[in-house]
């Protein structure tokens, strides 16, 4: 199967700090979630993408929370600076890659105001989370496509019709 996954979440340096949230690194991962995220990306054909980068935000790049979610909407940086089309275009290009790819499901970070499909930043950027769904999800969930974040690795790999280790020790690392 043909899979968006966000390109932080496989180890590269996109994120707004420069960083990146590898799911193999991540000690919040049990080692199961773990072997079951390396066993999505090398049985399944992965598609890497930041839509923040492919929006043309530059890494690394003050953090922006979105202050309205409906339209218009209204992306703006902790610097007051509007970054809205970026997000946009952004979410737009990562829809443009699943219809040409034929991508139905994705793997996002999150609580990204691209990425995050339970929970984002309330926009007020005093760390404070609500429940809402960034600029990508909106539209790819919107396009009927599947989105999972990196604390639904056993759900994805259930979606997926993988087989899911029950014996095995369930390690945090």
């Amino acid at each position: 199967m043909n899979i968006l996954i966000s390109s932080c979440l496989l180890g590269e340096d996109v994120r707004y700090d420069g960083d990146n949230s590898a799911i193999a690194y991540d000690n919040t991962s049990s080692f199961t979630e773990k072997e079951l995220f390396m066993d999505i990306i090398c049985e399944n054909s992965v598609y890497s993408f930041c839509p923040e980068v492919s929006g043309g935000l530059p890494t690394p790049r003050s953090p922006a929370e979105i202050i309205s979610a409906n339209k218009p909407f209204k992306i703006l940086t902790d610097k007051n600076e509007d970054v809205t089309i970026n997000f946009l275009m952004g979410a737009k290009n990562a829809l443009d890659i699943c219809k040409k790819e034929n991508i139905t499901v994705a793997l996002l970070k999150s609580k990204s105001p691209s990425c995050g499909n339970y929970e984002i930043y309330d926009g007020t950027f005093s760390k404070k989370l609500t429940k809402g769904v960034g600029m990508t999800v909106k539209l790819l969930v919107e396009n009927d496509i599947k989105v999972f974040n990196e604390a639904q690795i056993i759900e994805l790999a259930k979606y997926l019709n993988m087989t899911i280790p029950t014996n095995k020790i369930n390690l945090k690392f």
